[in-house]
Order: structure tokens, then sequence, then C-alpha cells
């Protein structure tokens, strides 16, 4: 009889044997920012996360310095919304200059920019729209301005989540003509049509205004279309190739991490965070446990890099054994 316990036996030579271990290094952490100044407005749906405006970001930029994680990934929310989200692409927008305070005040920090058009376009939707359909190839361009705009600013990663067909390609060959050679892309490659994104809709005011994404997200049920998709994003000069949500789509993740040889993302999703926080401050759950519980299985199933709102407590965690 193998006797597994022997490795198990005390907690000096479980860390030993230890497989899977997480770092700051691996957290990338969302913020909001929002047109205004001295507004800090809490999340209801995400307990612990906030909108703040560009005044008030040196709070929370100052703890993601102190905690060392990866980076952030800004989200920015206008005051101003039309058809063709012109805002996220202009000189003067709100994401826009967020990133250029963040380089000037806080150049170590590394900034990653969602790119897509649903939180600054009046319908909602990530692209452009006719009647009731949303475009897909006239989308491209605005994609690319969005891109080109944000790495002028001083982004230092662009991460397209429209899940347009072509755009990585798109964004790639812009970024490229605009003397942007070098800057990577995190491709939103198996992006699901999840009822998980709730809260985010809520904290980034980007609701669609009529119907869904079904018909540009992926379906929940398709596992190998999911590896289509980041195939082709890989084709097209994807550097980093990610999965949303995380929890539910493991399965997912470590198939693409046994299929394709590049750095894998995941992104724990608002949903996911907010079930988290409500069931620990009923007491039905240890959070510190869970959470790194998740964010350890994550990693486990191959991702490099994990998106997620608890980055600023896992650090903490983990840092306490």
């Amino acid at each position: 009889m193998y006797r597994f316990r022997r490795l198990r036996r005390d907690e000096r030579i479980r860390s030993m044997m230890q497989e899977t271990r997480l770092h700051p290094k691996d957290f990338i952490y969302p913020i909001f920012v929002i047109e205004g100044e001295n507004i800090k407005n809490p999340v209801e749906s995400m307990p612990g996360i906030f909108q703040y405006s560009i005044d008030r970001l040196d709070e929370i930029l100052a703890q993601v310095k102190r905690a060392e994680i990866g980076g952030v990934m800004l989200f920015g929310i206008p005051i101003h919304k039309d058809p063709q989200g012109s805002q996220a692409y202009a000189k003067d927008g709100i994401t826009q200059r967020a990133v250029r305070f963040i380089k000037e005040t806080y150049p170590e920090i590394y900034i990653v920019v969602d790119i897509c058009l649903c939180e600054y376009t009046s319908h909602g939707h990530c692209g452009m729209v006719q009647g009731e359909e949303i475009l897909n190839d006239e989308t491209l361009p605005y994609l690319v301005k969005m891109a080109v705009s944000l790495a002028e600013a001083g982004a230092d990663m662009a991460a397209p989540s429209d899940m347009m067909d072509g755009r990585v390609a798109a964004i790639r060959e812009g970024l490229d003509q605009a003397g942007f050679t070098q800057m990577p892309i995190m491709a939103y490659s198996a992006k699901f049509a999840s009822a998980y994104y709730g809260p985010f809709r809520d904290a980034a005011h980007s609701a669609p205004g009529f119907g869904d994404r079904r018909s540009y997200q992926m379906d929940f049920a398709n596992g190998q279309e999911a590896l289509r998709e980041i195939a082709a994003d890989i084709e097209e000069g994807a550097d980093i190739v990610m999965v949303k949500p995380a929890l539910a789509y493991l399965d997912v993740l470590k198939e693409a991490a046994l299929a394709f040889d590049v750095p894998l993302a995941v992104y724990n999703v608002s949903g996911e965070y907010a079930m988290v926080k409500a069931a620990a401050a009923k007491g039905w759950i240890d959070e510190k446990r869970i959470v790194i519980e998740n964010l350890t299985a994550m990693k486990r199933a191959g991702a490099k890099i994990i998106i997620t709102y608890h980055a600023l407590d896992a650090v903490k965690w983990v840092s306490e054994g």
C-alpha cells in the first residue's frame, strides 16, 4: 500500500509538496473610473468595489502599488454616450485621461485597457447597431481607433472584449501602423454569454438597451467552439488569450492549456465575486479560504494571469500563509 498521507503529515511537508502557488504578480485588479470630481461610489452588488473619479484614484492606486500586483485593468464610465461610442476613442475621454494620470503618478503600475464599446454607446451594445442587429465588420474600425487612442495615452496592453470576428487582426494591424508594434494584445477569446456579468453591468453602466449579447458572445454550452475561437485569435496575433468567466469554465481553461502554447488569462468575474461576498457576509463560508481555493484552482487549471476583484485581499491572505 502506498501511503500518500506521509507527505501530508504537517504544514512543513505540505508546503514543500504544494504544486500550485499564488503570487501577487499573477493578479490584475479591475478599476472603474467615472467622470466627475471627488467621487468614490460604492458598487452595491460588489461589496468593497467602487467607481472612482480621477482625482480619487490615488486611494486605490496606492494600495495596488503596495500590494505589488501584476497590474490594473481600466473600465471607463463617460457622461456622454452616443450610438458610435465616440468617448471610447476621444483624446480627452475618461479612460484616456485615467491612463495619463496613472502614467504620470504611478509609472510603475502596468495598465491594461479593455477595448469594447458597450460602456460608451447609448444602446449599450459592444458594436455598431443597425435596427436590432449588431454589425461586425462595421465595428472593427472603431475598436482600432479606441486601441490606438489608448496606446497614445500610454496604456501598456490592449484587451479586446467585444467578441467581434476579426477584431484581433484589425487591432494588431492598427497598432502596428500607428507605431505600437511592441504593445501586446490580451484577447477575450472565449467570452461566454453569461449570467455572471450582472454586477459588472451595474458598476460599468453597460447593460444593453435592448436584447442581449448572445449573437456575439459564446453559448455557455459550447466547449469545442471556445477552442476554435482561441485558435483564431492566436492566428490573428493575440499574445495572451482569455477564458471568461472563470469558475464555471475551468474545463475550457484546462483544455486550452493543453492545446495551446501561449499564455492564458482568466477573468474571475463580478458575479463570482458577489456570490462569495454575499455568502461570507451571511457567515456561511470562510471568505479567505474560499477565495484562495478558487484562485488556486484557476492557476492550477492553466491561468498565467488572473483578473480578479479579490486581488488586494488575496495578496494579503497569501502572505499570511
